[in-house]
């Protein structure tokens, strides 16, 4: 951003001539500000010069071609996935088939606000192996989703917008699939970035349960500028245990009612489930979450041994830290079915505060898993109805609902593979409690939960909260703290002693040696008006 802006051309000029300085691009590397942490400048979204940002836009890949030359044609992705699509697990995916990874769901707030964030989920060492590579954010405001995209664009292939987060955060944030419905708000957010841009803006979507308003819901974005499209089949509704199965039939329909590139995401487990995908909708490439996180050499069409993964991706984070819950994470999901075997190893793994703790128990698991296969009788099948041995990579179906859970336990299916939560309703007796709840019960049996036996508190006669049992003003400790200071009184029951002190500097003040219990006067009430105000302007 070196150089200075140049002149405004005058009206008879259409465009400025050969000689003409080149304009400053709306495209600012990180500054100084990213280096000392402080926070950026709030970002101009006007046009910059006389190469606007109309003008760059159309410099910009679209579409098709931005499918086949920036992604290269990628066909095999990684999703965007909070806390676990970090560096070095995109890494150990591409070096087992992924042709395309994004990063984890930024929020584009915090992304503009602290320069810590930045560098932890971007601005890290800079690895060619990592592209291409699309940074996903999510955002609620057209101007700081732009101002986050900009500090951004310059360490990625493209720009994401979610629009399919189904979480209870998303609700709260009011981002992700819970913005669907707003229709005239994604218009501002995708037309702005898409003008503002110097790398294309794509979107992450679910769909809605009618097909004809899901083709709409992808058209109106394609007018609006997105450049390609993922289309999860499902509904914000469909998660957790009631997620069931995605809708290839919604994503064959946008792929059918769309110019630009589409992405599926839904029912990908393994390398026959994408061939299957790409055939039954026509889509460019298929997208992976959960199914990578079990297996991440799921594209290369292998089923790898647990360990073999484990260790290669503990030795990725040597190279390229990342947060220890992470990891510990990442673990969870590729020891997934040895943990349901080894379950005191699991609690082992919980408990690892260190990149070296975890080591120690992925090394366990593949010590107890060799014994296990060194031990092992002709013609044994795998336990649990599971299609592998639990020492090798391979897919965890998600469980239904409770009811299916029992449905399935009746006809003969191993407790390894069933919901957890169904499990403990059953083995505890406790389905009412939350697993919070269960977890104290455990820790202390005879708690009780009741809210009729929970011991009732008088309340502070301002605000509400539990009053102190010895409060001279029968308040709670908050608003015993102001009235007190308001009026210089003491209040033994809280240990504030206002007027005490008060009257202990008055006696340092006059060279009194010996404290006196003096009697409020006119000019003491004054003196105390005085003091406060004095300590009110230091504070």
């Amino acid at each position: 951003m070196a150089g200075a802006r140049p002149a405004a051309a005058a009206p008879s000029q259409a465009r400025p001539g050969p000689a003409a300085p080149r304009a400053r691009r709306y495209r600012p590397a990180p500054g100084p500000w990213a280096r000392r942490g402080a926070a950026p400048r709030a970002l101009s979204l006007r046009p910059c010069g006389p190469r606007s940002a109309a003008a760059m836009a159309k410099a910009k890949a679209r579409g098709e071609e931005f499918w086949r030359t920036a992604l290269r044609g990628a066909r095999y992705v990684v999703a965007p996935m909070v806390d676990q699509s970090e560096l070095a697990w995109r890494l150990l995916s591409r070096r087992h088939g992924a042709q395309l990874c994004y990063t984890p769901m930024l929020h584009a707030q915090v992304f503009v606000r602290d320069a810590n964030y930045r560098k932890e989920n971007l601005y890290c060492d800079v690895c060619p192996e990592d592209r291409p590579l699309i940074v996903q954010f999510c955002a609620n405001d057209p101007e700081v989703f732009v101002q986050a995209a900009v500090l951004a664009q310059d360490y990625c292939d493209a720009i994401d917008l979610n629009l399919g987060c189904p979480q209870m955060i998303a609700k709260r944030g009011h981002y992700g699939a819970f913005l669907q419905e707003e229709w005239d708000l994604l218009q501002r957010m995708i037309w702005l970035a898409n003008e503002k841009l110097s790398v294309p803006i794509t979107c992450k979507i679910r769909v809605f349960p009618d097909i004809d308003k899901t083709v709409k819901y992808a058209q109106m974005l394609e007018k609006a500028g997105c450049q390609l499209l993922t289309v999860h089949g499902r509904t914000k509704e469909q998660k957790g245990p009631l997620a069931g199965v995605a809708s290839w039939e919604h994503i064959k329909a946008v792929r059918k009612a769309v110019s630009i590139p589409v992405f599926a995401n839904g029912n990908i487990q393994s390398l026959r489930d994408v061939e299957e995908c790409l055939q039954k909708t026509g889509v460019q490439g298929v997208m992976s979450a959960e199914g990578n996180l079990h297996n991440p050499a799921l594209f290369e069409g292998q089923n790898p041994l647990v360990w073999e993964m484990a260790e290669e991706y503990l030795e990725i984070v040597q190279q390229y830290p990342c947060p220890l819950s992470y990891v510990r994470a990442h673990l969870f999901k590729l020891w997934h079915h040895p943990l349901q075997v080894y379950q005191q190893l699991r609690d082992e793994l919980a408990k690892a505060k260190t990149l070296e703790g975890i080591t120690d128990v992925s090394r366990e698991l593949k010590l107890r898993c060799q014994e296990e296969i060194t031990n092992q009788k002709e013609g044994e099948k795998p336990r649990g109805g599971l299609p592998f041995f639990h020492w090798i990579c391979q897919p965890y179906i998600r469980p239904g609902p409770k009811e299916m859970c029992k449905e399935n336990g009746s006809s003969g299916t191993e407790k390894s593979v069933r919901g957890k939560r169904s499990l403990e309703d059953e083995e505890d007796g406790h389905s009412d409690l939350s697993k919070n709840k269960q977890k104290k019960k455990l820790r202390n049996p005879n708690k009780s939960f009741d809210p009729s036996l929970k011991p009732k508190y008088a309340k502070c006669d301002q605000c509400g909260n539990p009053k102190g049992n010895k409060c001279v003003f029968n308040l709670c400790r908050g608003c015993c703290k102001k009235r007190a200071f308001k009026e210089t009184a003491d209040c033994p029951g809280h240990g504030l002693l206002f007027r005490t002190k008060y009257e202990k500097s008055l006696v340092w003040k006059s060279g009194q040696t010996q404290p006196q219990r003096l009697e409020r006067t006119t000019a003491d009430v004054v003196e105390s008006a005085a003091l406060k105000e004095v300590i009110d302007r230091a504070v």
